[in-house]
């Protein structure tokens, strides 16, 4: 590990929503709005630039939950912010909470939790899973 985070650190990502981004199944667009499919990816991509400033070559992480609480929606064009906050990190444990708006209005919070591991560990873990047919 590179190094411990702190509670309270804070870091800011941009993402303009893209016709890819709408909610649709099976290629029928449900709304024309940023989906909670395209909202948890790029909510968990901007937590996760937490984790590549900490690992080592031999870690990685993986997430252990996602909250999102919806409170408007995101339309096409906007330009969403996702700020991003260290709640904790224990050094192998790392939970952080979120907002993402767009201009002052506020589109979801929550949290998301990843968990570092040696990547030997992940490998095994995942080995084991396929190995007993639970994984196919």
């Amino acid at each position: 590990m590179k190094r411990l985070l702190n509670k309270g650190e804070s870091k800011r990502l941009k993402k303009t929503v893209v016709q890819e981004d709408v909610a649709k199944f099976n290629e029928s667009v449900v709304h024309p709005v940023c989906s909670t499919f395209a909202l948890a990816r790029d909510i968990e991509w901007a937590t996760r630039q937490y984790v590549l400033e900490v690992i080592d070559d031999d870690e990685e992480g993986i997430g252990t939950h996602l909250s999102i609480d919806h409170k408007s929606p995101a339309l096409l064009g906007e330009e969403l912010d996702i700020y991003s906050n260290v709640e904790s990190f224990d050094g192998s444990t790392l939970i952080c909470s979120y907002q993402v708006t767009v201009g002052e209005r506020t589109i979801a919070i929550g949290e998301t939790g990843q968990k570092i591991l040696k990547k030997d560990k992940i490998k095994g873990i995942l080995s084991s899973l396929a190995g007993d047919g639970k994984g196919k």
